[in-house]
């Protein structure tokens, strides 16, 4: 899925026609995230840093594309499939959204830097703090009430209603949408730590006799005993 998307973003940017790029889920949900089967062969910790820093390059991919990107939401964005939606510069989603980052519950690993600051200039440090720590999921009303999401619709109006939000975009002034991004990604960038500065907190996290016991007992369909 993550190369699959750097393959859109690619094609999308070499392709002048091409104004908006809309990203959009199947089966009833925009994105579960990453296959966690691939978290049995990680050894260390270094394992988990150079898992994040290949997401960091995929979600920074997106982010930095030159033309409008919207994120369709319906249905559950959880762990990768949030960072995804944060990285785009819409959120629409139906009344059906879920959004959260669970993984003080389920899998015991963490966010790069780079996600973390995504979602703190999203919903800003308190509401991060509170998904972050509790694992818990918010529904698109909160979501919208927290800022996380532009528009909520009904589940049938969504794809109508993405649709006619990218026709609005494909009419707009190209300088201006490439001036606007190139300006937001300066300002992220001038603001946020650099790469590789929280390498020691994944290290340690992925490291965790915490994050095996959450794997194995995720692929076990069981709750995890917590150290």
């Amino acid at each position: 899925m993550y190369d699959a998307l750097v393959e859109a973003c690619d094609t999308a940017q070499a392709d002048p026609n091409v104004r908006v790029l809309i990203i959009r889920g199947s089966g009833g949900a925009f994105a579960a995230g990453t296959d966690i089967s691939q978290f049995r062969e990680f050894e260390d910790g270094d394992d988990g840093v150079a898992y994040e820093q290949r997401l960091d390059a995929v979600i920074d991919r997106i982010e930095r594309l030159p033309i409008a990107t919207i994120a369709e939401i319906d249905g559950a964005a959880a762990g990768g499939g949030c960072a995804i939606a944060m990285a785009c510069d819409l959120r629409i989603c139906s009344e059906r959204a879920r959004f959260g980052v669970p993984v003080s519950r389920t899998l015991g690993n963490c966010l790069s830097i780079t996600n973390t600051a995504r979602m703190v200039d999203l919903i800003g440090p308190a509401l991060t703090r509170d998904l972050l720590l509790t694992g818990r999921m918010i529904d698109a009303r909160e979501a919208f009430a927290a800022g996380l999401v532009n528009t909520m619709v009904g589940s049938s109006e969504l794809q109508q209603e993405t649709f006619k939000i990218a026709a609005e975009l494909s009419t707009r002034a190209r300088s201006t949408i490439v001036a606007t991004k190139a300006m937001m990604i300066r300002l992220r960038d001038h603001r946020r730590p650099p790469a590789g500065s929280a390498d020691d907190i994944l290290r340690e996290c992925y490291a965790s006799k915490e994050f095996k016991e959450g794997v194995v007992a995720f692929l076990s369909g069981r709750k995890p005993n917590w150290y």
